[in-house]
Formats: C-alpha cells, sequence, structure tokens
C-alpha cells in the first residue's frame, strides 16, 4: 500500500496521509517529484513508460514519481531514479531548480492529479548501458539534446510527457536546463 502525504493548496502538509487511489480519487494535494538527467554530451535521458501504466502508457519522459509519506521530496527523487533505473544517485548531486503546482484531470480514467512538482536537475556521466530499469515501469532509455526536445514541442509531438506542459512551466525548465548545459558542460 502506497501512502501519500497529504498538503494544503499551499503545499504545506496537513498530516495527514492517504493511499495514492485515494488521493487520485478525491483529487488530494501532494508530492511528486521529477528529475532531468544530463550527461557529460549535454544530453537529457528520457524513459519510455511501460505500456502498462494507467497514465500516459508508452510516452517518453523524465525520470520521477511520487514521494512515500514521511519521505522528503529530495530522497524521494533519489529512490525513484534507484528504483526506475537502477542507479542510486549521490543526494548533493541533486539540484532543486523549482516547484510547479499542477492541475490535471484525467477524466477516462477518474484520476483528478493535484500535486507540487519538484524538479530537480542532476549532471552524471552514465551510459545508456550503465542503467538497469525496472520493466514495470520502464520500457525502454534514450538521451536527447535540448534542441530535439525542443523540436518535438514544436510539432507538438504526442509521445512525449513534455509537449503537455504549460507553456510558462515549459519554457521555464529550457531555459534552466540550457543554463545548467553552459554552466556545468560550457555548451
Amino acid at each position: 500500500m502506497e501512502l501519500l502525504d497529504v498538503l494544503d493548496e499551499n503545499g504545506n502538509l496537513t498530516g495527514r496521509a492517504e493511499e495514492r487511489k485515494i488521493v487520485h480519487e478525491q483529487g488530494l494535494w501532494h508530492i511528486h517529484v521529477g528529475v532531468w538527467i544530463m550527461n557529460q554530451k549535454g544530453e537529457l535521458l528520457f524513459q519510455k513508460r511501460s505500456p502498462n501504466k494507467i497514465i500516459n502508457p508508452n510516452k517518453w519522459t523524465r525520470t520521477g514519481g511520487h514521494v512515500d509519506s514521511g519521505e522528503t521530496p529530495i530522497k524521494g527523487i533519489q529512490r525513484e531514479t534507484e528504483e526506475e533505473i537502477g542507479v542510486k544517485i549521490p543526494l548533493e548531486k541533486f539540484e532543486n531548480i523549482g516547484i510547479d503546482k499542477v492541475q490535471i484531470y484525467f477524466e477516462d480514467k477518474k484520476i483528478y492529479n493535484r500535486h507540487f512538482v519538484y524538479n530537480y536537475f542532476a549532471m552524471v556521466d552514465y551510459k545508456l548501458k550503465d542503467y538497469k530499469i525496472q520493466t514495470e515501469e520502464v520500457s525502454d532509455l534514450k538521451y536527447m539534446t535540448i534542441e530535439e526536445i525542443e523540436e518535438a514541442r514544436k510539432n507538438n509531438d504526442e509521445n512525449y510527457t513534455f509537449t503537455k506542459f504549460e507553456k510558462d512551466k515549459y519554457e521555464r525548465i529550457i531555459t534552466i536546463l540550457k543554463q545548467k548545459r553552459k554552466e556545468k558542460l560550457g555548451l
């Protein structure tokens, strides 16, 4: 049973924890984490969601997931990264690059996802062969350049979850990723 901490509409803990299913059925605020993993070439890691996922099956996305009850966001992203792609990135490698308040209703699935997304960036030196995917969650991995991401967004490519990001949130993330690439790699 996956318990999630319930937040108020301002992102504060309420002291209440509920099962993930109830959180989504009732549209309760909770914490989600995601990490933009960049390699030494300035490419970003994407994982293809498993075909058996309820939301966004077979879509490419960044690594992430829910934060368990009692867990901090940074520990949550470290755990999710280790579970989904088989690498334990040291906590000090995760840089918080902002928090987004997101509300999405999946009418066909009766899921009301209301979460505060803690976005992280991590610079790594892993090749695709270094990862070990959790097949229940992930079916494939690939690296993409920021320019390829921008092209997919411009073309509204339905194979990627980021094409559905709100314009201001997407542009903020892309700007940060370009800054990180320049800062870390000079590219």
